[in-house]
């Protein structure tokens, strides 16, 4: 059975020193990179980009993101009826978003200054070999009017 899209929800814990953010639920098994993207400009719209083979999982600290993920159909020429799934990640909320293989994603910061960090389970010059673009519009316009 083909597992599709997780969230893991993680903690928050405040107290007087400050607070504390975990996924104490998420293991890491598989993760082969991390990177982090900063979005200073709200109307930046990144994606779609997508991957055959590569897992991700997203999780904002620090801001808010939009992040819209579909299944893609077929590679070189994806249906443009594909239905998008959309999540909100935020700072307030610890939580994380499991992205399996076949999946094209997209996203945009809802504040200026957000920042989302990503993880990979392929190397930069695996993930390079299976990256595919499309047209930031193609199945749902984050773009600001």
């Amino acid at each position: 059975m083909e597992k599709g899209i997780e969230v893991i929800e993680g903690e928050i814990f405040r107290d007087e020193r400050g607070q504390i953010s975990s996924l104490n639920h998420f293991h890491f098994d598989g993760v082969r990179r991390c990177y982090i993207i900063h979005h200073p400009d709200i109307s930046v719209v990144r994606g779609w980009h997508g991957h055959q083979h590569e897992r991700k999982w997203f999780y904002c600290t620090k801001g808010c993101f939009t992040l819209a993920l579909v299944k893609v159909d077929n590679w070189e020429q994806p249906s443009p009826d594909l239905k998008a799934e959309v999540f909100t990640l935020d700072e307030a909320h610890s939580r994380l978003v499991c992205v399996p293989a076949g999946y094209a994603n997209c996203l945009r910061a809802e504040e200026p200054g957000s920042v989302m960090t990503v993880y990979s389970d392929k190397t930069l010059d695996e993930a390079v070999l299976d990256s595919w673009r499309y047209d930031k519009t193609m199945w749902l316009d984050l773009s600001r009017k």
